[in-house]
């Protein structure tokens, strides 16, 4: 299996990890890459992440290790209590795959490969779904007090929101990405701790390897959080699949992967960004207020 550079861009963003639960330290990366046929070591002069990552990658391209390096990271046994989470991860690298006219398919337990006849694109979005101009367009009730969390977190999140606005109408599109995504998993930790039972009890909550039980909310990240507050039917849809957008852009805090992925977010991202934060904190309200929840 032979993979175009973009393709191998994904697995990488895949493989490190960023911003999920499966996040590998420059050891893990060594590790996990000398099982496939390679003899380092990690120490002083390690370069970046994605640098290693990227250099492996191009090394076993057109080998039969790359396809047991695909294998590897979508392994369903490390995504125990996770299998939705992995099914969608392969959907998405699905979509990067298929321009090199492959497909990996999860038969129960088997990760496997089926070669395509010609490049497909599918559109399974539905047509209720909201584009991304139509969403920009709508008005939210963003009221946070409407979610009723503790006073002092309210109170920080709502200077935190001011700062967000404030830094995307200047032009400090970065800043406010960064600063929505903080808010974002802070309102969604805080509806957690008023709805334990129903997050740990939903199929998306993380488990720890260790103890095979689900994590902690402080060790959730905030795609936890998105999937399981869309799993509850907390959020919808739109709000979810948005939602993700941000994560994504959130993950520019580190450098390198800024540098990797060649993109700057403009003030139109941030306002994409700031909309997104705004039908989450809509949805959450209204969900509060339909549950009684306290």
């Amino acid at each position: 299996m032979i993979l175009c550079k973009k393709t191998l861009e994904k697995l990488r963003n895949i493989i490190n990890g960023d911003g999920t639960d499966d996040y590998k330290s420059g050891p893990k990366l060594v590790s996990f890459f000398n099982e496939l046929g390679f003899n380092d070591s990690y120490g002083q002069g390690f370069p970046s992440r994605w640098v290693f990552t990227d250099y492996k990658l191009e090394k076993i391209n057109g080998t039969p290790e790359l396809d047991k390096c695909i294998k590897s990271i979508f392994a369903v046994n490390n995504y125990i209590g996770r299998v939705a989470y992995l099914d969608e991860l392969i959907v998405d690298f699905n979509q990067y795959l298929v321009f090199d006219k492959w497909r990996v398919i999860r038969e129960n337990e088997k990760i496997t490969f089926k070669k395509l006849d010609e490049i497909i694109i599918e559109n399974k979005e539905k047509t209720s779904e909201v584009s991304e101009k139509e969403f920009l367009q709508l008005n939210f009730d963003s009221s946070i007090d409407s979610i009723g969390l503790e006073y002092s977190l309210t109170e920080i999140l709502k200077i935190r929101i001011l700062e967000a606005e404030s830094n995307t109408s200047i032009g400090n599109s970065l800043s406010s990405i960064i600063l929505i995504g903080s808010i974002m998993e802070g309102i969604l930790l805080g509806v957690a701790l008023k709805c334990p039972d129903s997050f740990n009890k939903s199929n998306s909550a993380p488990i720890d390897n260790n103890t095979k039980k689900v994590k902690k909310f402080n060790d959730w990240t905030l795609n936890n959080f998105i999937n399981s507050a869309y799993e509850l039917r907390i959020i919808n849809e739109d709000v979810k699949k948005f939602s993700h957008v941000v994560r994504e852009f959130r993950n520019y805090i580190h450098p390198y992967q800024q540098l990797c992925s060649k993109f700057t977010p403009d003030k139109h991202t941030a306002l994409i960004c700031l909309q997104v934060l705004k039908a989450l904190i809509a949805q959450i309200g209204e969900y509060v207020k339909m549950n009684n929840i306290s």
